[in-house]
């Protein structure tokens, strides 16, 4: 009992005489590892459960062919991808009116939802384009009116010797209108002759750009002739007042006229 007892005691005493410093003791150990690394130790330590043979082969990219979960299909053509989507259209349909909803497929056409998305800008573009255009035909065509107005006003004096020589009213309108449908379609001409050159530039341009060569820009003949036609009949309606006021002038005032 005495042996025990002094054991005892030393032991006692050697605890009370040993002290550990808590902060030194925590900086004698460094965790070389980032906090992210960390979590991912920690997550995957809790979802042991889903990481089995099936999840990491698909992870790696593998499928049964027997039970694939997707496939990803490539046509040679944009035609053939249209096919191939009416193909799959049909199943569809054949499958809801058995009544066999879940074995429909379930697709994404990712080239045709770039085009849609493409042709929307394009129409928005365009629409902006129209409304532009249509402003400055407009415009265009009040300017021709102002102008053909003040070349009546100048031109007072000759009005007045043509109806002294015998012209009527109707043959004073018609000059003038004739020189307005003639302004309308050389200025029609001008501007589709300046388009078709612009063209060659501008694909060359397109060309350099995305070693695309199938892409070209280009105005049809029959949209060339519809444009010159419009020019023309906007240059007519702006002209039909200031004609109308010129077959109107009084021939003695417009003789006294300077």
């Amino acid at each position: 009992p005495s042996i025990e007892a002094g054991l005892g005691s030393l032991m006692e005493n050697g605890i009370n005489g040993v002290q550990i410093d808590q902060k030194a003791f925590l900086n004698a150990f460094t965790l070389n590892i980032s906090p992210d690394s960390l979590s991912e130790i920690l997550m995957s330590l809790t979802n042991l459960s889903s990481v089995n043979l099936e999840s990491n082969l698909r992870k790696l990219g593998y499928a049964d062919s027997a039970h694939p979960y997707s496939i990803r299909i490539y046509t040679s053509t944009y035609e053939n991808k249209e096919a191939a989507i009416a193909v799959l259209d049909s199943y569809n349909a054949a499958m809801e009116a058995a009544g066999r909803s879940g074995d429909t497929i379930t697709y994404t056409d990712t080239l045709g939802s770039i085009v849609h998305l493409i042709m929307m800008v394009v129409d928005i573009i365009t629409a902006v384009l129209v409304a532009a255009v249509t402003i400055s035909l407009v415009v265009a065509s009040i300017m021709i009116g102002v102008i053909t107005y003040i070349s009546v006003l100048e031109r007072r004096k000759e009005i007045g010797i043509l109806r002294a020589m015998g012209s009527s009213r109707r043959n004073i309108s018609q000059i003038f209108r004739a020189e307005t449908v003639l302004t309308g379609l050389l200025s029609g001409v001008m501007g589709i002759a300046l388009s078709y050159l612009l063209i060659l530039p501008l694909n060359a341009f397109i060309h350099a750009s995305t070693q695309i060569y199938d892409i070209n820009a280009f105005l049809p003949v029959s949209y060339a002739l519809i444009l010159i036609a419009v020019g023309a009949a906007l240059t007519t309606l702006g002209g039909l007042l200031p004609a109308h006021g010129a077959s109107k002038c009084d021939p003695v005032e417009a003789l006294r006229s300077e």
